[in-house]
């Protein structure tokens, strides 16, 4: 798969940080904008309000990005995310996929019969689309017998609070293959226009400094465990208690 960054809110961290100040401040924010205000102490701030959890100031920011070679079966985990977020996708019906295009699951390894089987069928998919087609089918109708492995194209649009969110469930380890990739590619991308959210797009578990999975991938504690141990009080008691 390949992920560019095609574009971004100009200057990310001065944006929120005007953002913030305007929630609390009788300056109109045009002028807190021109203010020269050092990198380091908006960083600080922007820092301790996402680490609180006062995120609507974050999505003043977008970044868009282009994603080629994802499988459809992909998309479909990508769409799930839905707030923060607008897909533009490479159209099935108007696109001719007349080549084999897909996605191999490295779980098939290199050679062996699974593998062989497995690249059996999609060839055997793609020969039947060409052949609808051919007769006249309408590639919105012959697309049927394409699998989940076929490729595809997209531009994504996401705001930092919903990206932060998304990273911080398919950066998990446990995450599927695929989208735990292609989070780690766009993470990639955004932090070199936006370095102080390095620290932010990571795995659920390295905030909470546990995991609240219903399992562990062993980077850390899970919560029964910590509970256990008198470490954690037991989130659904704490609920009771204050109901």
């Amino acid at each position: 798969m390949e992920v560019t960054l095609l574009a971004y809110t100009p200057a990310p961290l001065k944006v929120i940080y005007t953002a913030a100040r305007t929630c609390y401040s009788a300056r109109p924010p045009a002028e807190i904008w021109a203010d020269e205000v050092p990198e380091e102490k908006m960083e600080d701030l922007v820092n301790r309000l996402i680490q609180q959890g006062h995120h609507s100031v974050l999505e003043h920011v977008s970044f868009t990005l282009g994603i080629a070679g994802i499988s459809r079966s992909c998309l479909a985990q990508l769409t799930r995310h839905r707030v923060g977020i607008a897909f533009s996708v490479q159209s099935q019906r108007y696109v001719r996929l007349d080549r084999p295009t897909y996605v191999t699951p490295p779980s098939l390894g290199l050679d062996g019969e699974r593998r062989t089987r497995f690249e059996k069928a999609m060839a055997e998919a793609w020969q039947v689309y060409n052949e609808l087609v051919s007769a006249g089918v309408a590639p919105e109708d012959a697309r049927f017998v394409l699998p989940n492995a076929t490729t595809c194209n997209l531009v994504l649009t996401v705001n930092i609070r919903e990206l932060i969110h998304i990273c911080e469930l398919r950066l998990c380890p446990r995450a599927q293959w695929e989208i735990h990739e292609l989070f780690l590619k766009v993470a990639a991308e955004v932090v070199k226009v936006a370095p102080f959210l390095k620290r932010h797009l990571v795995p659920k578990c390295l905030r909470l400094g546990y995991c609240d999975e219903p399992e562990s991938c062993g980077i850390m504690p899970h919560w029964r465990e910590l509970q256990a141990q008198g470490r954690l009080p037991n989130p659904v008691s704490r609920l009771q208690d204050n109901g």
